[in-house]
């Protein structure tokens, strides 16, 4: 039985559920196949057969599947709720034991959806790092880069790191975020390009990308009410900028 599995309540998400399973190397279930079992009756008999499940649905009708059967945080799949049209990534249920949080990062950089992550932990980090890189940086080079522009600024208020889609492959980077455990959010060229919050262009970054920049306006876009703290520095072909949300944070109790 695969880790992973898709949970479709209407034909008209199949696009979407196929293209997830595929990625994601998941089971794609379409209940409406099976015509001697409701589809809550399906659900609740596969549940536990999977780790992590993406269920694609309103929330309201994944509390209605989920009901009765969560059983601890240490045991219980990860889940997250993704609506139809790809626009949120919600881990509904065990976001750190059961890697809903994890799980809802990766299919926000499959979709494009925002990943709504609420759990405490994440909460209390109050910063967002965005990121460019010329093309084959090392991890070791873009952490130079990241404590050069922390400063004094720990590692452990980190909360996640924001690049544009250009650069979602970027072994380098995806080796820091993992070495450091931190959650890789991707920008959409588009998204970076349709908002002027960048500091100091770079001629390079619009010519080669057609942007004005990369760090500043994805670390701003990853985290739409925070304060731009560190503009953007430059280190050995690495841009950092950083973002807080903590005043935020303290303001709303």
């Amino acid at each position: 039985m695969k880790p992973h599995a898709i949970w479709l309540v209407r034909p008209e998400a199949l696009s979407l559920g196929l293209s997830l399973a595929d990625t994601l190397n998941a089971t794609l279930y379409q209940p409406w196949l099976a015509t001697d079992r409701s589809a809550l009756e399906q659900f609740r008999q596969q549940f536990h057969q999977h780790r992590h499940w993406v269920l694609v649905m309103a929330c309201g009708i994944a509390v209605r599947y989920l009901d009765g059967l969560p059983a601890s945080k240490l045991s219980d799949p990860g889940v997250v709720v993704l609506d139809e049209a790809a626009r949120f990534a919600i881990p509904l249920l065990s976001g750190h034991e059961g890697g809903a949080n994890t799980l809802a990062y990766r299919v926000a950089q499959l979709t494009g959806a925002y990943p709504a992550v609420t759990t405490a932990s994440e909460a209390l980090k109050p910063l967002t790092l965005g990121i460019g890189c010329r093309r084959g940086k090392s991890a070791a080079a873009i952490e130079r880069a990241v404590l050069n522009a922390l400063g004094d600024l720990p590692m452990e208020q980190v909360r996640e790191v924001a690049t544009i889609d250009l650069k979602a492959d970027e072994a380098g980077l995806l080796d820091f975020c993992r070495e450091n455990d931190l959650p890789l959010r991707v920008i959409a060229r588009a998204d970076v390009a349709s908002r002027s919050w960048t500091q100091q262009p770079s001629a390079w970054v619009q010519h080669n990308l057609g942007v004005d920049g990369v760090c500043e306006p994805c670390a701003l876009i990853a985290s739409p009410r925070g304060q731009l703290i560190v503009p953007k520095t430059i280190l050995d072909g690495v841009t950092v900028a950083i973002v807080t949300d903590s005043i935020h944070s303290k303001s709303t109790g």
